[in-house]
This record gives structure tokens, sequence and C-alpha cells, in this order.
């Protein structure tokens, strides 16, 4: 709890200082009413009272009383402009971190519980803040204060007053020993609540075409059921505070008027009046201290949750990036859009076995290479291996002679022109989403957009659209087909004139056509650019100057199509499950 707080900026301590003199000024003015009101009991029952005089302290009541509510007002200003102003500021701290995550951390996090993590529990801590500065520390003081009154009178009074508080503090121990676990369990299935809830959206067509919707419903209806019984489990055991302390306020009050009651038949007369005085304002304050518990009760409400968010917050911030920056952030002079790997191997973090095995091989200037080999064979983790999605576990990757792990994480990408297995469009405009990143160069003009467009072959539906390359992109890309994404999306790479560009199975969702006239726009448009391309279709990639074949994560096959075609017996399998022996020229 208090590395979270220690985020806390100079300004909101000073605004967290200036709220806790609001509430020392007005537990002070909150606790002289009870004071004033033993003024006005004396003046009632005394022979010489007036009625002016009881006028006078009662304006003066009334005064305190408003003065008290203008202050609470501020501390409620001051602990919500605190909790926005650092609940903005972590979940801002949080998003960068996500940001900086490699895939090995993104993975060890589903993006289900980093979602509820950067929302719903920097939210919990915003309200412990809002309500916990004037609560939390309030409480405490007028307790204190209230109990330091109550002991310098009468003994009676403040042993009574003391055993309930006992009895209050007791029960608060119990609940929270209860509460907290179960306030964890309650994060974990808002997570796996979420997680259900997102799988059925982003599926809902395969939902709707397999009538599983049935099937999905159970799954959902099960997440909700344990969330729910778990909660309402919580929430019955922290609602036994509410009649408990109600009764701890009527014990307080019965028991000071019951005590009081013996105290003046056995007093004097002449005592009798001042022990009655002492009755009111005890009684008073008691009901104070009480109701400072009652607040100390609706913070420990909050607490338990409260501290599960803080630890799942901080386990976010806490992660440190295993990816982490060279020192290299300008491209050498020389070897420009050269790729080599050098005897690398890789295995996925925790996992036993080996995915690559002694890969090698050199990609030069110009040169288009493809990788080609079974599902499952290693193709797209040699490739995710050249931005530093991963880092190899044995060897190097050089880019232009450098090994990766020296440059910049930003000034290596800035090198790449990468276009992923499955499609990523953002919401916004079909511009926006070509135009898409910083690469360090200045943002592409109107007609480099429209140049990369029509590299990509994406220039005839674009320009169909309603207003064209201003036409709307949703979120995802759902109001355009897989073709059409995977177009706009190579457009992106085309758009930033890279040195190397990544194709990872980019052209599957491609028609025949469409695929031969985007590789040859592709060679005319981008000469002097190297290609790594991964591809399942043999007449993706026939007309590469190099293709690597992969088999179990070991290089079983380098060379040209008809070299392949005479010396590997895999190549050979996977063209022969495509094309007959006559398109193949065998």
């Amino acid at each position: 709890m208090l590395k979270i707080f220690s985020r806390l900026k100079p300004k909101e301590w000073l605004m967290i200082g200036a709220s806790l003199a609001f509430v020392v000024v007005q537990v002070w003015l909150d606790l002289r009413v009870p004071e004033l009101m033993g003024e006005v009991t004396i003046l009632i029952t005394a022979p010489g009272g007036s009625v002016s005089d009881v006028i006078n302290v009662g304006l003066l009541m009334l005064l305190f009383a408003v003065a008290s509510a203008v202050t609470m007002v501020f501390m409620g200003y001051l602990g919500a402009k605190v909790g926005a102003s650092f609940s903005q500021g972590l979940r801002g701290d949080v998003f960068r971190r996500v940001e900086s995550f490699s895939m090995e951390e993104m993975n060890a996090f589903s993006t289900a519980s980093l979602i509820t993590r950067t929302t719903n529990d920097v939210t919990q801590i915003q309200m412990l803040i809002a309500m916990g500065m004037s609560m939390f520390v309030r409480a405490p003081i007028m307790a204190f204060w209230a109990l330091s009154r109550i002991s310098a009178g009468n003994w009676q009074f403040t042993a009574l007053t003391g055993i309930l508080v006992a009895v209050v503090v007791v029960m608060i121990s119990c609940l929270m020993a209860y509460a907290l676990p179960r306030f964890r369990k309650i994060q974990t299935l808002t997570d796996n609540l979420n997680r259900v809830t997102r799988e059925n959206l982003s599926g809902i067509r395969v939902v709707r075409a397999y009538n599983a919707e049935g099937f999905q419903e159970r799954k959902f209806e099960e997440a909700n059921d344990e969330f729910t019984a778990t909660s309402l489990s919580v929430n019955r055991a922290m609602q036994i505070m509410n009649p408990v302390m109600r009764m701890v306020m009527t014990g307080v009050s019965l028991g000071i008027y019951w005590i009081g009651a013996f105290l003046i038949e056995s007093a004097q007369v002449t005592d009798r009046m001042g022990i009655f005085s002492d009755m009111v304002v005890f009684s008073q304050l008691a009901l104070q201290v009480v109701m400072s518990f009652m607040m100390l009760t609706m913070i420990f409400i909050m607490l338990p949750r409260v501290m599960v968010s803080v630890k799942r917050v901080n386990e976010v911030l806490d992660t440190e990036p295993t990816i982490v920056d060279g020192t290299i952030d300008e491209v050498p002079d020389g070897m420009i859009g050269e790729v080599e790997f050098r005897n690398v191997s890789f295995k996925y973090p925790d996992a036993e076995d080996y995915v690559l095995f002694d890969i090698s091989f050199k990609a030069r200037r110009g040169e288009t290479v493809a990788l080609v080999g079974s599902t499952g064979c290693g193709k797209s983790t040699v490739i995710n291996l050249v931005p530093r999605f991963y880092d190899a576990t044995e060897g190097q990757v050089l880019v232009n002679g450098v090994d990766v792990k020296e440059y910049t994480q930003e000034a290596l990408r800035n090198m790449l022109g990468y276009v992923p297995q499955r499609a990523a469009l953002f919401s916004g405009t079909v511009a926006s989403n070509v135009a898409f990143g910083d690469n360090g160069k200045p943002s592409p003009a109107e007609d480099d957009v429209k140049t990369a467009v029509r590299i990509a072959q994406a220039a005839p539906f674009i320009e169909k659209m309603e207003d064209g390359y201003n036409g709307l992109i949703s979120q995802g890309g759902t109001n355009v087909s897989g073709g059409e994404k995977q177009r706009i999306s190579i457009a992106r790479a085309v758009c930033r004139k890279p040195e190397i560009y990544i194709f990872d199975d980019s052209f599957s969702a491609l028609d025949y056509k469409t695929d031969r006239a985007l590789r040859a726009a592709l060679r005319n448009e981008t000469e002097g650019a190297t290609s790594l391309i991964v591809a399942q279709r043999i007449g993706t990639i026939r007309d590469a100057d190099r293709i690597l074949v992969l088999d179990e994560g070991k290089l079983v096959g380098m060379g040209t199509h008809d070299e392949l075609m005479k010396d590997c017996e895999v190549y050979q399998e996977i063209a022969l499950s495509q094309l007959t022996a006559e398109e193949l020229g065998v």
C-alpha cells in the first residue's frame, strides 16, 4: 500500500495536507457542540438561567454546525481532486508499463486481467483515496479526542465506552480475516468474467455459425454464478457491521443514561446538576466515538478489496520487461537492409523444449527470403526474433551487422515494416491506418498514402468507399473483409518505406490474382528493400531469391525453388501437395 502511495505528486501531498487541516478543524467544531449542549442543560435547569442565554449558546451551536458542514465540503472536494488526479497518473503508469512489455510478459498476464487492472482496480484505489482522506483520518482523530475528553470525566462512562469500542474492534478484526481472501478471489473471478465475455463478443460469428449460444451462455452463467456467490458471501458478512454498530450506538446511550441515573440517585442534591450535565455531554461524545468507528467500518469494508487491487496493480508496475533497450539508436553505415541469423536456437519462457534449433542464414539488401514449412514448424517464431518480440535463447540475430539486442527498440523497429499474420486495424480512417505509427521520418504525405495503397492493391475498394481515403474503419476493421484488412495492413508497412519488410503469412487472405499483382508491385516499387516472407503457398514464394525450409524447428533446406525441388524432400512434399508436377515443371 505504501509503495503505491509513494507515487503521489507534491501537489497532491499539498492537497492532502490541506485536507488534514480541515479535518482537525471539523473535529474541533464537532466536539464543541456536545460541550455547548452541556451548557444549555445547565442554563435550562439552573434557577438563574435566562432564555437569551440559551438562545445565544444555541446560535453558537448552529454556527459551529454550519462551519463543520463547510469544512466537510472542502474535504470532499480535495479528496475527490486527489483521487481523480492520482488515478489518472496511476492508470497512465500502468498503461505505459504494459506498452513496454514483451510478448513474454503479455502472455504472463491475460488480456482480460490487464484490462481489469487498468480500469476496475485503479478505480477501487481512487474510491479509497476520495473517501478515505476524510473518513480514515477523521475517524481516529475524532475517536481519540472524544475518548480523551470522556476519560477526563467519570470513570464509569469511560469504562462503558471502552468495552463497547473493544467489541467493535474484535468484530472488525474477525470480518477482515474472513473477507480479505474472498476479495482476492473476487478480483480473479472478475478477470474470468471479463475473459468469457470478451471471448464471446470477439467470436460472435463463430458462436452463431455453430449454434453454440447455449454453450456460451452456460459458460458465462457458470462464471457469473461463481462471482455472484463469492460476492454475496462477503457482502452478507459485511452487512453484519451495520446492525452491530447500531446496537453499539443504542447501547452507549442506554448505558450512559442507566449509569447516570444510578449516579444521580446516589449523589448529593448539589452534585446532581453537574452529573446530569456530564451525562448529556458524555452521551454525545460517546456517540461521536461510535460514529468514528462506523466511519472506520466503511473504510474496512472497502480496504480488503482495495488491498487486493493495490497488489494487482503493483504486480504490473513491478514487472520488469525482459526485452531491454541497447545503446545504439542510429542505423550504422554499410550493410543497410541485411539480416543474419547465426546459430539461433529458441525456446519459449518456462518451456522445456526448444522450438528452433541452430538456425543460420543471411538475407542481403534487396533480396527476398521466404520461409516455408508445415504448420507449427517455427516459421513465425523465426521472424518474430527480428523485431525482438522475443529474444533468441542462443545465438545471434543481426540487422545491418549489429546484434538486435544492441539497438534501442525504437531504432530497430524504425528499420522494419511488419505485417502480422492477423491484420490489426484501428478505429479511425483508412488514411490514419495506412499512415499509422512513427518511424522517425516526417509524417507521410497524402500522396505517400495513396502510393502505398496502390502498391498494396487496395486502391480499387478504398476509392469505392463513401469517403474514400477518409472512409471510417471500425475497431478491429470489422467493416471490411479479411482480404481488404490484409491489404490495408500491407499498405501500412509500405508507407513506412522501411529497409526490411517482414510478411508473416500476410498473403494468405488474398486471391491468387491479387497475390501475384501485389508481389509484382512490391518488387518494382520497393527495389533495394529486403523482404522476409512467411507463406504457406508455394506460388507466393517460388520466385524468392532464397527459400528456407523448416521442419520441426530445424532448417532442412535452403536455396531457390528449382534447387529445392531437386534436393529437398520436405519442400517437394509441400510443393506437390499444392501444385501438380506439370505446374511445378518437374
